[in-house]
């Protein structure tokens, strides 16, 4: 299983060699993402459990590690990611107990890397 830092590091040449190519579909992307993750009737912590179910679903790597971090930003606990990981194992079958797994260890390594970080500080 790659780490949060090889799936971030695989993807970012790509990512910004075609957001040179079709700059206003990611413009547009990131202002749907920002608008659907903003706070309202679910908090941001909610919507970012749900992307991460989501996101295991797909089995998206970069959407994983993404969403780990959004999921510590907000302050989710690792209990409340390993229940929702649960609920996406019951919905996904055989998929989600190899997509859980992987998401609850991008929860770890971005907790990790968060605590490292504001130790540091």
């Amino acid at each position: 299983m790659k780490s949060n830092d090889e799936v971030r590091s695989e993807l970012r040449g790509p990512a910004l060699e075609l957001r040179g190519l079709v700059p206003d579909v990611l413009k547009g992307y990131g202002e749907m993402s920002r608008a659907a993750m903003a706070p309202g009737e679910l908090s941001v912590g909610m919507k970012e459990l749900l992307a991460m179910m989501v996101a295991i679903t797909r089995q998206c790597d970069g959407c994983v590690v993404t969403h780990a971090r959004g999921l510590v930003r907000q302050g989710v606990t690792r209990q409340q990611v390993a229940e929702a990981v649960g609920v996406a194992i019951l919905m996904n079958g055989g998929p989600g107990t190899v997509w859980g797994p992987r998401a609850l260890h991008a929860y770890d390594e971005a907790f990790a890397e968060r605590q490292e970080s504001t130790t540091q500080a």
